[in-house]
């Protein structure tokens, strides 16, 4: 009877992990029933959130919660993308407050996030199609090009 239930246990935990990782691609971050995503991330000894910002792209929520881990917990924090983060000077990270990480996290977040929207733009828009010659608007009709024939 125990490993029956151990086994179902376990099959559950599977389960739930799957679906968070669906649901939640990256740390950090939640979609909205709207399809905004979200990120915010709790201050350290306290239970209050630093709240970093709705977003349009999971990947910018994601950026903006790295760079709040980062400045919170430094050098040690579990990040999304490790490879990204952009250090800056260590005394900057000595003396830092919620609205200045909040500040810092919005900005990043708001640049991916315009960068991911414009690369999905340019992505979907579909190629022009070339024309040998653009016409100057401000030039008068020669002889050749005249109508009045």
């Amino acid at each position: 009877m125990e490993g029956a239930a151990c086994c179902s246990t376990s099959t559950s935990v599977e389960k739930r992990k799957q679906r968070q990782n669906q649901e939640k691609p990256y740390r950090g971050i939640r979609m909205r029933k709207w399809g905004k995503w979200v990120a915010e991330i709790r201050e350290p000894n306290k239970r209050s959130r630093i709240w970093l910002g709705s977003y349009t792209t999971p990947v910018a929520a994601a950026r903006a919660y790295d760079t709040a881990v980062f400045y919170l917990r430094g050098p040690s924090a579990r990040l999304n993308f490790p490879d990204l983060i952009f250090q800056e000077d260590d005394d900057e990270l000595r003396d830092i407050s919620a609205a200045s990480i909040r500040k810092k996290a919005t900005e990043v977040g708001a640049r991916v996030d315009a960068l991911q929207t414009a690369r999905a733009l340019h992505a979907s828009q579909p190629k022009p199609s070339r024309v040998s010659e653009t016409p100057d608007l401000n030039e008068y009709p020669g002889p050749e090009n005249s109508d009045e024939e």
